[in-house]
């Protein structure tokens, strides 16, 4: 009987990097090596084909821990995760599950946050990828889920805008760098009036390179808050100059214990024009009703862990 390729798959790459395709073609790459502080997926690919995100600042070296799209945390038991001259490092201490199917792929990884001199990490993130077919042709939706569970019994996560997951989007995305526009779903536009204020929902949108015939293409992405998530609606740091994060400790903070793990919940749709707010809140609608997930042990020949709907 002939095989017969899933529509949406896990490809791992040598290199610690993991391609995910749609129908063929690489819709996001997941980068997990010791180069780099900690892991991040680089590039998210628009419906056209170019990446919506960057590596790095446009005009600052010292930004050069904005890496496209990655989880960090600011101050985590005053411990900075998130600038690269820290000693704090996030690595992968191992794959979990890769599965391919018709209607999505899903990358599953343990992340384990070291404070740089201890070799017994402060935590472990359990990471659930899953990578959807959005609506419209050439569109992607990711989904991450996380899961943050202390070593100890319990960890504090302080207050800060800067943490869990960043968005670092594409020069010509960007509002100061490019012709870009910031969107949240409150109907505010720009940093000035969006920053700090909460929202179910911000978007970055702006041009990519047009195609042969020279049309003007606008492309973006919009990120989601999950009504889950113990800050919703969080409030949100973003920049002009094409940044953007939802910012759940921004206010307090925020615990996590071994007994009750912090999960967070977030969506980045990778979409075709100008942001849509009535679409917007249609996948957000969606969004809400989408089951959590788990890794748990296989019973599977030849398989180590699965993911499956969380009971």
């Amino acid at each position: 009987m002939p095989y017969e390729f899933p529509r949406c798959q896990v490809v791992p790459l040598a290199g610690h990097q993991v391609s995910v395709q749609i129908d063929g073609q690489e819709k996001l790459r997941w980068h997990a090596g010791d180069d780099y502080p900690r892991p991040f997926f680089f590039p998210f690919n628009g419906p056209s084909g170019h990446s919506l995100t960057r590596m790095g600042h446009p005009g600052a070296p010292n930004h050069d821990h904005h890496q496209s799209v990655w989880f960090a945390h600011n101050k985590v038991f005053g411990i900075d995760f998130w600038a690269n001259t820290s000693p704090a490092r996030i690595r992968q201490k191992e794959w979990l599950a890769y599965h391919d199917g018709e209607d999505q792929a899903i990358l599953a990884t343990q992340l384990a946050w070291h404070d740089g001199h201890e070799p017994k990490p402060l935590l472990e993130q359990e990471l659930i990828a899953i990578v959807r077919p959005g609506e419209g042709d050439g569109e992607t939706l990711l989904e991450l889920q996380s899961e943050f569970r202390p070593t100890s019994d319990s960890l504090e996560f302080q207050q800060t805008n800067f943490g869990f997951l960043a968005v670092r989007v594409a020069k010509s995305l960007s509002e100061h760098f490019g012709g870009g526009r910031l969107t949240s779903s409150e109907g505010l536009v720009g940093e000035k009036d969006i920053f700090g204020k909460p929202a179910r929902w911000m978007d970055y949108s702006g041009p990519v390179p047009s195609g042969p015939d020279g049309k003007e293409l606008i492309e973006g992405i919009t990120y989601f808050d999950h009504p889950a998530n113990c800050s919703y609606p969080s409030s949100w740091h973003v920049r002009e100059d094409g940044w953007m994060g939802c910012s759940v400790c921004m206010h307090k903070p925020v615990t996590t214990t071994r007994a009750e793990p912090l999960r967070l919940r977030f969506l980045l749709h990778a979409h075709a024009g100008a942001i849509d707010p009535a679409r917007a809140d249609r996948v957000a609608s969606q969004f809400a009703t989408w089951p959590r997930y788990e890794v748990v042990r296989s019973t599977k020949k030849h398989q180590q862990y699965e993911v499956r709907v969380a009971k």
